[in-house]
């Protein structure tokens, strides 16, 4: 209660500050003739009439310039734990000053946030927040970290670069949920400031991509290879949806390309399906299906497997891969237990991989 009444404080807030902003001109994009633009973002790579957005709907070209239209204009502000994130091997315990602006690379058919990824900044209520004070409240709150999340923060990417590096510089971590769906150049200009990635891999298969994402599967695995490049702690979360991405062997092959491309210890969540948006037709995914998953994940040899949206699910905790004890237990967004010591199992001195301190 104490949690959902401070993020309540914090919108009503910010709420009474929404001002008109000037706009912020965007990063990675061209001027053409006729006052056209084409960005660079991510790989849709939109070229784009004056007066109209990009694909995203968050980039407009406004008498041919290109601007960030969500930039200080979060329409979420709350603080998070977490682990709803969700990271499960970063600072568990801790709360995350979480913000996000309208907006969307993709267009998942079962987006949970579609009521703000699916509209541009012009159409969401939004607050007025400045990287500077992002980055004080969040020390006001006490938040070891501030996400970049709900929405895609690909969308909002200058506002997040710029929020980012001033928290790097007060020693406030960052960490962004993510599809990956961005091109390698502004990734790596970013990724000089980020701590810690949950990237959502859709699934292992391009038509899926392509046909219930809008997106393609290659650009977020490269992403993820420049991620590992750079050392950024990784999770994944897997949403599973019935009869789309729920095939065995295509979960196997998932599996198989994150042990050998980002090992092992990655965290990999399996997530579960409830129905929303464009997918109301499907059912819940089945829990056995999520423990099918967990089970092949394991005999791929990944260590560290999770179930999410099921509460009161052991595969919530988090167990020693030597001696099989439970390191962290946990209950959807609350650790009760914590067995981690300077990053090792208490009990037989395991260690394991994450970022277990501030």
């Amino acid at each position: 209660m104490k949690k959902l009444l401070l993020s309540i404080i914090i919108f009503v807030f910010f709420g009474s500050l929404l001002l008109s902003l000037p706009e912020k001109e965007a990063l990675f994009y061209k001027k053409l003739k006729n006052k056209f633009v084409k960005c660079f973002l991510c790989p849709k790579e939109c070229v784009i009439p004056p007066g109209k957005y990009g694909f995203c709907r968050a980039r407009k070209n406004i008498n041919g310039t290109l601007y960030s239209m969500g930039y200080s204009r979060p329409c979420s502000v709350a603080v998070d734990p977490i682990e709803k994130k969700p990271f499960f091997h970063f600072l568990p315990g801790t709360m995350a000053f979480s913000i996000a602006s309208a907006g969307c690379s993709l267009r998942c058919k079962f987006c949970q946030n579609w009521q703000i990824s699916q509209f541009s900044p012009e159409q969401t209520k939004n607050y007025y927040l400045t990287p500077a004070q992002v980055v004080e409240y969040a020390i006001k709150y006490k938040c070891p970290s501030i996400a970049y999340t709900y929405s895609e923060p690909v969308n909002f990417y200058e506002y997040m670069l710029d929020t980012a590096k001033i928290a790097k510089e007060k020693g406030i971590k960052n960490v962004v949920h993510t599809a990956g769906f961005i091109n390698p150049q502004p990734l790596e200009k970013l990724c000089k400031y980020l701590d810690a990635v949950n990237v959502d891999l859709k699934g292992f298969n391009e038509e899926y991509y392509r046909n219930v994402c809008g997106a393609d599967l290659q650009t977020v695995l490269n992403s993820l290879k420049i991620l590992k490049k750079h050392n950024i702690w990784i999770e994944i979360t897997n949403l599973i949806l019935p009869g789309y991405n729920d095939k065995e062997d295509e979960i196997r092959k998932m599996c198989e390309w994150i042990k050998n491309n980002l090992g092992e210890n990655t965290p990999v969540h399996f997530s579960r399906f409830q129905p929303m948006y464009l997918m109301r037709h499907l059912p819940p995914t089945p829990v056995s299906t999520l423990e099918k998953a967990v089970k092949i994940a394991k005999e791929v040899g990944l260590k560290y497997v999770y179930i999410g949206n099921v509460p009161g699910s052991s595969y919530e905790n988090t167990y020693c891969p030597r001696c099989g004890k439970i390191l962290i237990r946990r209950i959807a967004f609350t650790v009760l237990e914590n067995n981690i010591k300077n990053g090792r199992c208490k009990f037989c001195g395991e260690k394991i991989p994450g970022v277990w301190e501030k």
